[in-house]
This record gives structure tokens, sequence and C-alpha cells, in this order.
């Protein structure tokens, strides 16, 4: 790694253990991770206006380190939609796929040319698309 590499890396750790500090102390918001995904940030509430922990539903700290990691595995869960009018795998929902001469299907032999249709094979899995 180049020392600028290293540094960012240092520089990185610092702030996660920071916030992780920050986090412990009770400062910060608490954050919950529950399995709806909502991208609204929780307000910080002022210590004098901090309602009774009794009639509040408990919420556990979390570092942010793992909401991240958290974020990051509900947009991958999140399955993104088809494009339009473009050709997807069934089996792996690739969109690369290799036009190959399907060679039991003959269009047209004119003057000794054959001519045959093709079929889309998917470079991810291998599967045959129609």
């Amino acid at each position: 790694m180049s020392e600028f590499e290293q540094n960012v890396l240092k520089m990185l750790n610092d702030i996660n253990q920071k916030l992780d500090k920050v986090l412990k102390m009770g400062e910060a918001p608490k954050i919950s991770i529950s399995p709806d995904v909502s991208h609204t940030p929780t307000p910080a509430v002022p210590k004098h206006e901090v309602p009774d922990s009794s009639t509040t539903p408990k919420t556990s700290l979390v570092s942010p380190s793992a909401l991240v990691e958290r974020q990051a595995e509900i947009e991958k869960a999140i399955e993104k939609p088809p494009v339009e009018g473009r050709r997807t795998c069934p089996n792996c929902g690739g969109t690369s796929f290799n036009a190959v001469e399907d060679k039991t299907q003959l269009l047209s032999a004119m003057g000794g040319i054959k001519i045959y249709t093709k079929k889309n094979i998917c470079r991810g899995c291998g599967n045959e698309v129609p």
C-alpha cells in the first residue's frame, strides 16, 4: 500500500473510533436498524428535551461502520427492475449474451450458403435465452 493510502486508512479509522466514542457517550441520536428501508435521519434531541425512557421504545446504538454495511446489504437486496425492451436472463438476471448460430434450425439456403437462426446464451451462467 502506498503512503497516501495508509494515511487515508489511518484517518478513516480515527474517524470511526471518534464516532464510536460519541455514540457510546450518548451525544448522538440513537439509531435502530429495522428491516424496512427509511432514508430519513433521526433528528438529534437536546438533553433537556429527552423523553422518559420508560415511555419510549428501546433502540440500540449501532456503530457507523455497521450501519453503512447494513445499508449496503439492503441496497444489494433491492431487486432492480429490468430495463424495458432489454433482454435479461431469467436464471441470473444478466444482460450480456453471446449470439450463436443454432444449427438445428435452418432459415434459408441460397447458392450453397446456409443461414441459420441465432440463439442467445447468457455470458454469466450459460443459460439459453429465447
